[in-house]
């Protein structure tokens, strides 16, 4: 029921963004084909690779004729290809762009890299760690005086990668509605992570933003804007940016006729500051902290982990997290008020699908015959 209900997407099997951004719009509604490679023996344990979510699957050889014949079959009829080889790899297959649009001229053709398409480093490998170096977002990523601090591969494989892809093809399938044309979308997780700093572009333009990481507001530089360790070990993350909220934190934390903290916005004064903010907080507990901010307006979270966040009374109230065979997980989102979106069950064993999703491309007398060619698995 979800907002892309009717989209049929092929995704050709890859590893973190790919599968992140095809699971997107499978919460989203679409019917997503997930292209694999064939396996030997299907394990007995259930897949819980959560990424993989929402799937049907066949398994097709791509290194097989028929079994490229079989793809192309499936693109007849899709709205989407989604792809996140090397530049040149779905061309030498017989899959690039022109292939597929010689059946489906009104295919979107989504290619996801850490580099992009072309440019000099098109052709060597990467990891998320390298595309937002490369970008300028790690280095934003820090405190003052320390290497920078890589956020797992949040912003490169999944921010500036499977969301803008999702997005793109959102995008391309929009616009092809109307032009009755396809395109391809390139994807590169390099562009992707610099968009998303913008708005320190824009703040640095303006005389806002240092670039000396840990020394801006919003990057640890500010005390009224960063994260506390309290006495039992735990964090909790303060953001008191503007004046009002300020001085609840201040009233708060028994700081409010301290002289020294008057001057919020004095960058002179904020090492010495959070200095001084650091001892406070280390003297209570986080659930102590949270008995006395939670629910003011002091712009105030305790600082979870993976679990504690799937189990917190708002999480819980709005169902940010959903338990899928027996997996928990995050829900579907944005949430849509006419077309919720939904998880469409869990993930499968490779190839659970290949018949079901043959008969449905009119394949179905071909079966065995692809099987015991090895086209299929």
């Amino acid at each position: 029921m979800g907002p892309l209900q009717g989209i049929t997407v092929v995704e050709l099997a890859g590893i973190g963004p790919g599968p992140f951004a095809a699971g997107l719009l499978s919460d989203m509604g679409a019917t997503v084909i997930r292209v694999e490679r064939p396996n030997a023996r299907t394990p007995d344990t259930p897949p819980v690779d959560t990424l993989n979510r929402g799937r049907r699957s066949i398994a097709v050889n791509l290194k097989h004729a028929d079994g490229i014949d079989v793809v192309l079959e499936l693109v007849r009829n899709a709205d989407v290809l989604l792809e996140g080889f090397r530049p040149g790899v779905t061309e030498r297959l017989g899959l690039g762009p022109d292939d597929c649009h010689a059946i489906n001229p009104g295919l979107v053709y989504a290619r996801m890299t850490g580099w992009g398409q072309d440019g000099p480093y098109a052709a060597s490998a990467g990891h998320d760690i390298n595309y937002i170096a490369l970008s300028g977002a790690l280095g934003l990523l820090g405190r003052q005086g320390e290497a920078p601090v890589p956020p797992v591969n949040l912003v490169g494989d999944f921010g500036g990668g499977a969301m803008y892809c999702a997005f793109g093809i959102v995008c391309g399938v929009l616009e092809a509605r109307s032009s009755g044309l396809g395109q391809v979308v390139d994807v590169s997780m390099v562009e992707g992570s610099a968009a998303l700093t913008n708005m320190m572009w824009g703040m640095r333009a303006m005389g806002f933003w240092n670039d000396e990481r840990g020394t801006n507001m919003l990057d640890t530089g500010a005390h009224f804007y960063d994260v506390y360790r309290c006495a039992d070990g735990e964090y909790v993350s303060i953001g008191s940016i503007e004046p009002q909220f300020y001085a609840e934190l201040m009233r708060i934390t028994g700081l409010d006729d301290d002289p020294g903290f008057a001057a919020q916005m004095d960058q002179t004064q904020w090492p010495e500051l959070k200095a001084r903010l650091t001892d406070v907080f280390a003297g209570k507990t986080r659930d102590e902290w949270n008995s006395l901010m939670e629910h003011t307006d002091v712009c105030f979270a305790p600082v979870l982990s993976l679990q504690e966040a799937a189990e917190h009374p708002h999480n819980v109230a709005r169902g940010s997290f959903t338990e899928i065979a027996g997996v928990t997980q995050p829900s579907p989102a944005p949430r849509f008020s006419r077309t919720p979106g939904a998880i469409q069950g869990p993930p499968v064993h490779a190839g659970a699908h290949t018949d079901d999703v043959l008969e449905s491309i009119g394949l179905g007398a071909r079966i065995a015959e692809l099987r015991a060619s090895g086209a299929v698995g």
